[in-house]
């Protein structure tokens, strides 16, 4: 999808707004897993998600490619419209962003502190994406897509990152939502040569991405019910959906309450906070650790960002409701 010196350039844009994150062992993850285990903090960095990387690339090409919009709108759960919000308002653009009804109250509120123009509608995330869709050719406000090659280029950073610095992985564990995330991942492993295998999870509750990839077709599941809200799209990406079928070696399903457990034990070997989707690798390399067992592994914490009450649950012994 991109060479190696295109993921280079973006690496140094998105640099220059966004500090590389840390990859860090952690012996007492290590431990409970039975392999030697490499965690992307994405969590750490500002927005806490990996999503502000792909702000970064995606708003410098619209101001090159589109001077004359006023500003943008999108869609999202929270990561990606802090990352909107956050680039396009230094960038001098409108943010407007859509979310579902009951998203997490916290990062609603840290999209308006980000300068988002925040307004709730719809039932979920896909029909929250469609109205946005409309408002925006109304108001003449850039739709940004779920899934855009610059998003892509900019998220992709992360797995540069992690894969130019660590030539021993031999797998890595990512989540799927609308799909940047393991596209990046993919597009990094193969500019760069690497040998390791890139293994997708999805939620039991919005396993679209799994059960496209089994049928060789996109599939729409009736709901996304899940606490994992990363991870909560019913309908796949085409676009992705072509990229992660030819390039994973496979994508793994986790319950929320296997979601909840890799919470808890992020938050007890590391003293990390992860959201749903952030500990989402971890719950999938949890599953495998029979296979696993004795290997170099990496996954992607993509995001802290968990509400107060949903994180107090889980470390209660607990699993939130979606």
């Amino acid at each position: 999808m991109f060479t190696e010196s295109e993921l280079a350039d973006a690496a140094r844009l998105v640099h220059a707004h966004v500090p590389p994150s840390p990859q860090l062992r952690w012996p007492l993850l290590s431990e409970a897993v039975g392999a030697d285990v490499i965690v992307k903090h994405e969590n750490h960095l500002p927005t806490g998600a990996f999503k502000v990387r792909g702000g970064v690339t995606f708003v410098d090409w619209l101001r090159r490619a589109h001077p004359e919009v006023p500003g943008l709108i999108t869609a999202t759960r929270g990561n990606h419209g802090q990352s909107q919000a956050r680039a396009a308002k230094a960038a001098g653009l409108r943010p407007v962003v859509y979310v579902p009804e009951g998203n997490s109250p916290e990062k609603n509120d840290a999209m308006r502190a980000w300068g988002a123009e925040l307004h709730v509608h719809g039932a979920d995330f896909d029909v929250a994406r469609e109205e946005a869709m409309r408002v925006g050719a109304a108001e003449g406000l850039f739709p940004v897509p779920p899934f855009h090659e610059e998003l892509v280029r900019g998220v992709a950073t992360y797995a540069y990152e992690l894969l130019s610095a660590h030539p021993e992985i031999e797998a890595l564990y990512v989540p799927i939502g609308c799909g940047s995330g393991i596209c990046g991942c993919i597009s990094a492993r193969d500019a760069l040569g690497h040998r390791a295998e890139i293994v997708g999870v999805v939620s039991e509750n919005a396993a679209g991405a799994k059960l496209s990839v089994e049928r060789g077709d996109l599939v729409e599941t009736n709901s996304a019910a899940t606490f994992a809200d990363g991870m909560a799209v019913r309908m796949p990406v085409r676009e992705a959906f072509d990229i992660y079928r030819a390039g994973a070696a496979r994508i793994l399903s986790v319950s929320d309450a296997e979601v909840a457990e890799a919470i808890r034990l992020f938050w007890t070997g590391t003293h990390n906070a992860a959201e749903g989707a952030g500990a989402a690798p971890l719950a999938g390399l949890m599953q495998e650790r029979d296979r696993m067992a004795g290997r170099t592994v990496a996954v992607i914490l993509c995001g802290g960002n968990i509400d107060a009450g949903k994180f107090a649950t889980v470390l209660g012994g607990g699993v939130p409701a979606p």
